[in-house]
């Protein structure tokens, strides 16, 4: 696949969600998941988390899910710091794909789930002898818990 073609084809979303939140959340899942396996939706992410030190971001291997006729799709997504209270996601496609509506609103629909079950905020210091709550995420559903 050449590299426009591959790029036209991907997707990508910046999120307002720190990256340390994020990528601790992710690491969280792997824990509690099936076999290092966390389903959102019909797609599937499959761990181990792995990092690349070259270019310092995280990747995890993603089967999305097009419908119920179709062999999912194998795909790497791409986890890297965008700025300080940000988080750049890049679903990118490690097959051939022929780009039909179910490939769009699957990769879309991926990604929006993800986005909007990882934590918002994490307060980035704590004052002494406050006690604060930190967003954790167990088997894909998001829940609040005291550390």
């Amino acid at each position: 696949m050449t590299g426009q073609l591959a790029d036209s084809l991907s997707f990508r979303r910046v999120a307002s969600i720190p990256f340390d939140a994020c990528l601790a959340t992710l690491k969280s899942w792997q824990l509690t998941g099936h076999d290092d396996e966390l389903r959102l939706g019909n797609s599937l992410l499959r761990g181990p988390i792995e990092h690349d030190h070259y270019f310092g971001t995280w990747r995890i291997e993603v089967r999305l899910a097009r419908g119920p006729l179709r062999r999912p799709v194998r795909m790497r997504l791409e986890i890297a710091p965008w700025y300080a209270g940000a988080t750049d996601f890049e679903l990118i496609p490690c097959q051939r794909v022929r780009p039909s509506a179910a490939y769009f609103a699957a990769g879309h629909s991926l990604l929006d789930s993800l986005t909007h079950t990882l934590p918002v905020r994490v307060p980035v210091q704590q004052r002494l002898g406050q006690d604060y709550r930190r967003a954790t995420v167990s088997a894909g559903s998001l829940a609040l818990s005291r550390p």
